[in-house]
Parts: C-alpha cells; sequence; structure tokens
C-alpha cells in the first residue's frame, strides 16, 4: 500500500496579510502497486501529450484550467481513494498557541487526516512532499508513527520525496488543490475539479466548523 500526502494553502494564521483562508492537507492511497505504477507512467505520459519537459511538475495552483481538466481526466481512470482535511482559519474559529508553530500546525493537520483514514491502512508507505528540515522531518515522522502506529501496524515507513521528481506526490496536490477550490466561494467554477474526482472521494473533513 503506497500514500501520498501534500497540502494546498498555508498553515500561516495571518490572513489581512496574505495567508490563505483554508489550509488542506489530502491523503491519496493506492491499495495495489501495481495501480501506482501505471497511475505514474500515465502522468508522465500526460506531460509529452503536452509537449512538456520531462522534469516538468503538475502543480494545481499554478496550471491553466486546460491543463488541470487533462490531468484530472488522465488519472481518475486508476484505483485510487483519498481523505482530505481542511481547516479553517477563521480566527474566530481556531485559537491555541500550537497553531501559531507553522510546523505543529502542520503537523497536526496530517494527524487529523491520518486519523480519519487509519482503518484504510495496513503496513503503508507514506510519502511525504518533502518539506522542513532534518529535524522537523524526523518529528514528523516519530509523530505520525506513534499516532498511527498505536495498536496495528498501519505504517510502515515514511518517506520524504521532492514533489517535482514524484508524479504521484503531484497527484496529491492536485487532490489538495481541487478540494481547496471546492470551498472557496469566490472561485469561478469551484466544483468542477472536485466533481472530476468525486468517485475517489471517501471522506473529507472540514475543522473547525
Amino acid at each position: 500500500m503506497l500514500v501520498f500526502i501534500d497540502e494546498s494553502g498555508d498553515p500561516g494564521l495571518k490572513i489581512e496579510q496574505g495567508s490563505s483562508r483554508y489550509f488542506t492537507v489530502s491523503l491519496v492511497v493506492f491499495e495495489e502497486n501495481d495501480e501506482a505504477i501505471a497511475c505514474d507512467q500515465r502522468i508522465e505520459l500526460l506531460k509529452r501529450e503536452l509537449n512538456w519537459e520531462a522534469s516538468s511538475e503538475f502543480h494545481f495552483k499554478n496550471n491553466s484550467d486546460r491543463v488541470r481538466e487533462a490531468f484530472l481526466g488522465a488519472v481518475v481512470p486508476y484505483s485510487f481513494f483519498y481523505y482530505c482535511i481542511v481547516i479553517n482559519k477563521d480566527p474566530k474559529k481556531l485559537w491555541g498557541d500550537g497553531f501559531k508553530d507553522k510546523m505543529s500546525f502542520y503537523k497536526y493537520a496530517c494527524s487529523l487526516v491520518f486519523e480519519n483514514a487509519k482503518d484504510k491502512l495496513d503496513c503503508a508507505t507514506i510519502v511525504i512532499d518533502k518539506s522542513g528540515n532534518l529535524d522537523f522531518r524526523r518529528q514528523l515522522e516519530k509523530y505520525l508513527k506513534t499516532k498511527a502506529n498505536s495498536n496495528t501496524r498501519r505504517i510502515k515507513k515514511i518517506k520524504m520525496q521532492e514533489s517535482q521528481k514524484n508524479n504521484l506526490l503531484q497527484l496529491a496536490d492536485y487532490v489538495a488543490g481541487a478540494i481547496n477550490r471546492s470551498i472557496n466561494d469566490n472561485k469561478k467554477h469551484k466544483d468542477k475539479y472536485r466533481k472530476m474526482i468525486g468517485k475517489r472521494e471517501i471522506y473529507v473533513q472540514i475543522w473547525p466548523k
């Protein structure tokens, strides 16, 4: 089992100074490694179809509507499913010193999405978009394993990789981006992309309500 994690938005709380209103973490699960490999190869083929360089990266926020539609249309036939946690950073609803530290915020968001998905995880290899320093990555690995492996070995190992070098992390980015867009009322066609992958959705939690 392979699991890929990425996010959309940022964990900053200064919304009036440009931080995003929502911070979304996606967890994309492939139960079969062969299916993950096939999806990875399809994304690579799409780059050639778009006349992109092999080193190019799909990124929901930066891509055009045409590319978004092409990407989601290419991946949705493959057998994966996803969970998301959306943190509503409304200052009237979110408080506590822990949220003021971006690393603590990120770890907490990851723990929430893992809690929702844990019953589906079985000796999973987790791949997370590489961020933070080495000490943070070690803290995150320990934190998630402690949270998820309390009774059963749901997480086998955790790897940090650069999204530019991992097509399935780019898929996780797209899932997070589509969900984040769907809850922003000021976005044009806000539900369009989420509907394209809707059959792959297991659970999306918005917290706090």
